[in-house]
């Protein structure tokens, strides 16, 4: 089980957060073991593949550069037509495999990890510059695996050479016995296809190395219980951070809703344990709107505000807790509630109209009707 700096199991799995943070940061699983074998096996294959056409232009290029006539020699220019001749014959014979070579050379890297750029990664770190830490990492169980890894390179390849070198042995014997531009051509196809078989024995260590760097990487992601707690923190919020936000949030509710009381038509109370005030605008269609509502002190509060703008205030026990139970605040009264609203303003109107001087005192309200379904008994 893999420790921390401070001394404490890294038990837990790493989080999302933690996986994320560190691909930005370029810290993926890398074998370079694989891209090794990547690289080798693709240029050995594209070797192998236009081979006989490299030799065959190169061999023709040393001809036309070494047979001249008394003519060239004697011409000023001529060796300057001869080195670009030469030249593009060259880029010619070697560039399909200089094209295999780059393309193994990314699918490589990306088979493992996938495609990544990261300018953190290539940031100058200074603190690899301390000699302490060097010392730490030559002597760490990485620096003892990658010795490890390069003598069993080295015991590898050195059997497989001479595996290859002694099946191969009539092969090589015979080069000698050929004309020249056979020896060439066979030559080619024997180093091409002894470094083939070198290359396939290198895979033997990528196959060790690629399930090594996959478990070392997620060891290095492994995150104790107290990081877990901390990420959890730093991601939802302190639980008092949090408890002060919402404070703060249901605060400013509170005085918005307080600002809109001087608007309603009217003030429904409990009388004393509930209050809710309604605004009704008949331009915009629709239901009775809760523009405000709250329950013992927050009740008082709404009370107070709309005495202060002079607000009708109704006493109405049974509809002023269904309202404050079944409607959130500015939203529309559910429809069971409209025959009882629409008394109480009605009420209203005709209260206002009373006071105006331009009608008689009206009735007042008699048992409004509630449904039993929003009835909410205290």
């Amino acid at each position: 089980m893999a420790e921390s700096e401070s001394g404490a199991d890294k038990s837990e799995e790493p989080t999302d957060k933690r996986v994320r943070e560190s691909r930005e940061k370029g810290q993926l699983a890398r074998s370079k073991e694989l891209n090794t074998v990547a690289v080798t096996l693709g240029g050995i294959g594209g070797l192998l593949a236009s081979g006989g056409s490299m030799a065959g232009s190169l061999m023709a290029m040393m001809q036309n550069s070494f047979e001249l006539s008394r003519e060239t020699l004697l011409d000023e220019g001529a060796m300057v037509r001869l080195l670009m001749s030469g030249g593009m014959v060259a880029l010619e014979a070697v560039m399909p495999l200089l094209i295999v070579l780059m393309i193994v050379s990314i699918i490589g890297p990306i088979s493992l990890g996938g495609w990544l750029f990261s300018g953190k990664s290539m940031a100058p770190k200074f603190s690899r510059m301390n000699p302490g830490s060097g010392l730490k990492r030559m002597f760490s169980t990485h620096a003892l695996v990658e010795l490890l890894k390069a003598l069993a390179k080295f015991f590898v390849v050195l059997m497989v050479a001479l595996a290859v070198l002694a099946a191969y042995q009539d092969d090589l014997l015979s080069i000698a016995k050929q004309p020249l531009d056979l020896a060439i051509m066979h030559s080619v196809e024997v180093v091409g296809w002894c470094a083939l078989w070198m290359a396939c024995g290198l895979i033997l260590i990528a196959v060790v190395d690629v399930p090594f760097q996959l478990w070392d990487n997620k060891q290095k992601l492994m995150m104790t219980k107290q990081e877990v707690r901390d990420e959890y923190k730093d991601s939802e919020g302190k639980p008092e951070v949090k408890s002060r936000i919402r404070q703060l949030q249901r605060d400013a509710a509170q005085r918005r809703m307080m600002q809109a009381v001087p608007e309603a038509d009217v003030v429904i109370t409990n009388p004393t344990h509930f209050a809710v005030a309604l605004k009704y605008d008949g331009s915009k269609g629709g239901a009775p709107m809760l523009v405000a509502k709250g329950s013992d002190f927050v009740a008082l509060k709404i009370r107070e505000i709309a005495n202060e703008h002079q607000v009708t205030v109704l006493e109405s026990p049974a509809l002023a807790r269904a309202v404050y139970y079944s409607t959130e605040l500015d939203r529309e009264i559910p429809a069971g509630l409209y025959l009882a609203v629409a008394q109480v303003l009605a009420y209203v109107y005709q209260l206002r109209q009373y006071r105006a001087g331009k009608g008689k005192r009206p009735d007042p309200l008699s048992t409004l009707p509630i449904p039993p379904d929003l009835r909410r008994d205290e």
